[in-house]
């Protein structure tokens, strides 16, 4: 990790791979990662660990199966939502955003209980950033 600031606008200019994160830095056992969204992801659950998101560029939805049925939350630029782990989301941003998303080191992008990963979905832990960034 860099001892430097990083500028988030550069670290989101540096690729262009849309729900492909970038780890940007650690917070102790807590990636923070900026990815670049478009369309739909899918759904997905993590068990074990709230999924922190803040927009910031954008608007991204957030579908949610809860107890009481389906809802979905609109972010604008600038909000922030928690996710509480084990509810099913499925993230999308239907005029593309761009997030910063903050959950622990090594937690995969499609959850631990998903539907069927489509192609344009990167299942990954996070990809390092460009150093030059």
């Amino acid at each position: 990790m860099s001892n430097q600031p990083i500028s988030l606008s550069r670290a989101l200019a540096s690729f262009e791979a849309l729900w492909s994160p970038r780890i940007v830095t650690r917070v102790n056992d807590y990636d923070v990662r900026v990815a670049k969204v478009g369309g739909e992801h899918l759904w997905h659950a993590h068990d074990d660990t709230d999924e922190f998101f803040l927009v910031l560029e954008g608007e991204l939805h957030i579908s949610l199966r809860e107890a009481g049925g389906e809802r979905t939350v609109r972010l604008p630029r600038g909000a922030v939502f928690t996710v509480p782990a084990g509810t099913e989301h499925k993230p999308y941003a239907p005029s593309g955003a761009a997030i910063l998303m903050f959950e622990p080191t090594g937690t995969p992008t499609v959850g631990d209980r998903h539907d069927e990963i489509p192609s344009h979905v990167d299942a990954t832990t996070g990809h390092a950033l460009d150093a030059a960034t």
